[in-house]
This record gives C-alpha cells, structure tokens and sequence, in this order.
C-alpha cells in the first residue's frame, strides 16, 4: 500500500514560499522537501484538489507545480497510485579527486563528496540573474576580477564580519579551490615548505603538490586549545605559505579561537610567512551565532578565500579572495593564466544570493544541524567504539577507528553501497588510516541508513584480520 502526506501536513512544511510566479515557488519548495527527505521517496502527494485547499492556492499553481516535478524526475504519475515522490534517475553526484568522477549508480550513498543538495530559493535567484543578464550583453562579457556589484557584495560581507575590505582587495573566481590554486601560483615558488593542517581537504593538497610545494602536516589535534604546535611548526619549518581552515575545518569541524588566530598570526610575522585562509565553511555555524573574528583580522598580510558552493549549492562555482592592499596585481597575473573570468550569470546569482540569501542559508543551517545530529545518534547506536567529537559547524565528522584501518573498511562500506574516502586521503604527509571522514550533507534519513549500513560493513572489517585490523605489528609509536 502506498503512503500517503496529508494536504495539512505538506502545507506545514512548506510554510511559505516565493510567489512571483506562484507554481514556482511551489514547485521549488516541494522539490526541496523531497530532496531533504521530509518528503520521503515514494510517497504519494495530496491530490491538487486537497493541496489547492491547504496552502490556499489556485487550482491552476497546484498543476503547474505538479507537471514541473514531473518533467524534473521529482514526481512520478503511477494509476491508481496518484502523484509519487520520487528522484531523477541520475542525480549526477561526483567525487572529488580522490574517486573517477561520473554518476553515482542510485543504490549507493555517496559520502566521499561533502556537498549539500540545493536549498529552497536557488533556483529563485537563478530566475532574477536571468532577468539582469541583458543589462550586460552589449559588452564582451570579460570581467577578469569579477563584477564590481559581486565584488562590492564580498567586501560589504567582509565589513560586516568587522574586517573592513575595499571591493578593490576582492577578486572574483570559479571556487574557492581556484582560489587557493592562483594563491599558490602567486606566492609558492617550487620547492617551498608550505604548512597545513593534517587532516586538511584534499583537493587543497593535491592542489598545493601541483604548485611545487613540500608539504608539511601539523597533527590538527595539537593546534588547540593554545596552538603551540602550530605556532613550534611556523618557527622550525618557516614555510613561505601556511594553508589553514580556522573556520569549521575540512574534515573535522574544528573552530579556531580568537587567541590561538592572534598567536598562530604573531608567529606567522615572525617568520615571514603567508596565511591562506580557507573560509569556505565560515558560514555553516550549527550551535553559536558567536564566531571569532576573521583569521586577517590578526593577519594583515593573510590571503582569504571563499566561496558560495558548501553554503548554497555546488554547482555554483563562485569563489572569491582578498588580497591585502597593494598585491592585487601579482594575483591577477596569476590568475591569467588560468581563466579569464566567471561566468556573468553565476556572479549574478552570487550577488543576489549575498544580498539577499540569509533566509535560504538560515535553512541550510537548520537542514546541517538536523543530520549532524541524527548521524551523531547513529554512530552511537551501529558504531558505538568509534571516537568523534561533535562538531560546532561545517559538514563532516571527523571518526577514530579502533580496531582497523580505513583503507581496510572502504571497499567493505561499497559492498554495502556506502562510498568512503579513507583516512590518508586526508593526510598531507601520509597516515590517519585509523579516521575516516563521514559528511552530515546528506539528508537525515540517508545519512542515518548509511551509518547502519557502515555498521555492518565495520563488523564485517573487524573479523576478517586480513583485511587491516591493527595488531602489534602494524601499531607504532
């Protein structure tokens, strides 16, 4: 028998939603709450009589949103069954450069990609961008360092955080992974020691590899809560860069204090090196409105970059950094030779989503906390003997393994269709094969069953001694 949502209850869920055009906004919000799972997937939608009745609504938007769903593979006419939930065949999930990207096979739950699906409202700010876009067509399209209405959008953004920024100091670029690479061709001569977190994103270390750096891992669980082994590695190491995620770190959702970011920078002066500060996260605080202040706000000389992708979706590619007054120019040389812009409609989305996507990233917020905390709930139920520490923000957990290693338990997790990436991935000099990282973007539901399905492939792991379990011999010091 097939379940069904009530009209009322879909109404309450829905709360309201954008109306200019109605079956729209419609159409959006209910894409969302099958997305998110509060619709779950097969399920069947009230008839358009019955839901014509709870928003209210006319008749007409009620149809017209259903056939949008429809047409998108979010809705599916079954007879006798009415209209069904449901999922477009490929949902075109990638991975990062750890995996071959293509579609994910729709079995299997991808957790080597920490990206949310698109919230409520996106589409919305698609539909204006459109609109403005004409405004700029009698032009070649080339804005190499990015709109000045998106770049005026950062600075006031930056201002806001109480790190005050002329839109001269911003350069708009496709992510904030092409920022950090124009950063390293702007600042890494081959051969240079560049510092780093360990764990850290790895897209940032093959990125940073490309560049010619030698990288250097400082054990993340040190840096707090004083950051003496941060500030110990500047002063032995002198790296010309230190690439550092303050700000909800990628994997483990570490907050950098305002006074380990005052120490890490004095130190950072002292041995000339530049801060690349990846901000990418900043704005995925799940249990405090109370964020310290910006890593450049210690560091005048630090390099900042951001991005719109964790935050709203990451199909938008755009990224942005902040350069400190009077070095704009060695960036935009690096940058040249890379690309020579975003595309105009992306910046117009960014600019609107800046401006005016508060509501749509207090939902992102809302969404993130629900599945951190239902993956939390998981873990402790199929995963009891794992290590994590919840996280304040961003989008992983960052799980200590006791009894085996992560390369050992990932081609288990794709036997019951869970895609992992393992521990060392994650590790700029190698090792960390007792963690693995588990992203919350999925929504609660998914992650929930993916988590009972690690569960087994764990037990699985465990067993089989061949497979990686630590023993004396492999255990060091």
């Amino acid at each position: 028998m097939t379940r069904l949502v009530s009209a009322s209850r879909v109404a309450t869920l829905m709360g309201d939603f954008h109306r200019a055009p109605a079956y729209r906004g419609l159409a959006e919000g209910l894409r969302v709450l099958i997305t998110d799972g509060r619709v779950p997937v097969g399920v069947r939608l009230p008839s358009e009589r019955e839901l014509t009745d709870a928003l209210p609504v006319s008749r007409t938007t009620v149809t017209r949103a259903y056939a949008e769903l429809r047409d998108h593979g979010f809705l599916v006419s079954r007879q006798g069954s009415g209209s069904v939930a449901s999922l477009p065949t490929s949902r075109g999930h990638r991975a990062d450069h750890l995996l071959p990207p293509g579609d994910l096979p729709t079995d299997k739950i991808d957790l080597t990609c920490a990206a949310p699906l698109p919230g409520p409202g996106v589409l919305a700010a698609y539909e204006r961008a459109v609109a403005e876009l004409p405004a700029y067509l009698a032009g070649t399209g080339y804005y190499p360092s990015g709109l000045p209405v998106l770049r005026e959008a950062v600075a006031a953004a930056y201002v806001a955080r109480g790190l005050p920024t002329d839109p001269g100091q911003v350069m708009v670029v496709p992510g904030a992974l092409a920022g950090v690479a124009i950063a390293a061709r702007a600042l890494v001569r081959r051969g240079d020691r560049v510092v780093t977190e360990s764990p850290t994103y790895p897209n940032a270390i093959a990125t940073l590899t490309h560049a010619g750096a030698r990288l250097v891992g400082i054990d993340l669980a040190q840096v707090e809560p004083g950051g003496e082994a941060l500030t110990t590695a500047l002063r032995q190491v002198r790296p010309r860069v230190a690439y550092l995620i303050p700000d909800f770190h990628n994997p483990t959702g570490q907050l950098m204090g305002d006074a380990v970011r005052a120490g890490v920078s004095r130190a950072m002066t002292s041995t000339r090196t530049t801060a690349v500060i990846d901000e990418s996260l900043v704005g995925l605080h799940l249990d405090t409105e109370e964020l310290p202040q910006p890593f450049a706000t210690h560091a005048p000389e630090a390099v900042s970059v951001g991005s719109l992708s964790k935050q709203f979706w990451g199909g938008l590619r755009v990224g942005w950094i902040r350069v400190p007054q009077g070095r704009m120019d060695d960036f935009f040389r690096a940058r040249l030779s890379l690309d020579l812009g975003v595309p105009l409609l992306e910046q117009l989305v960014a600019t609107d989503l800046l401006t005016d996507g508060a509501d749509l990233l207090r939902h992102r917020r809302e969404q993130l906390r629900a599945s951190r905390d239902a993956a939390l709930v998981a873990l402790a139920e199929h995963l009891p003997d794992w290590q994590v520490t919840p996280p304040p923000g961003g989008l992983n957990l960052w799980c200590e393994l006791p009894d085996a290693l992560s390369t050992a338990l990932v081609p288990r997790a794709e036997r019951h269709d869970v895609l992992l990436a393992s521990g060392p991935s994650f590790a700029p000099e190698g090792g960390l094969d007792r963690f693995v990282r588990v992203p919350y973007t999925q929504p609660a539901h998914v992650i929930t069953d993916a988590i009972a399905r690690l569960g087994e492939a764990w037990r699985e792991t465990v067993a089989d001694p061949g497979l990686g379990t630590l023993t004396s011999r492999n255990l060091v010091a």
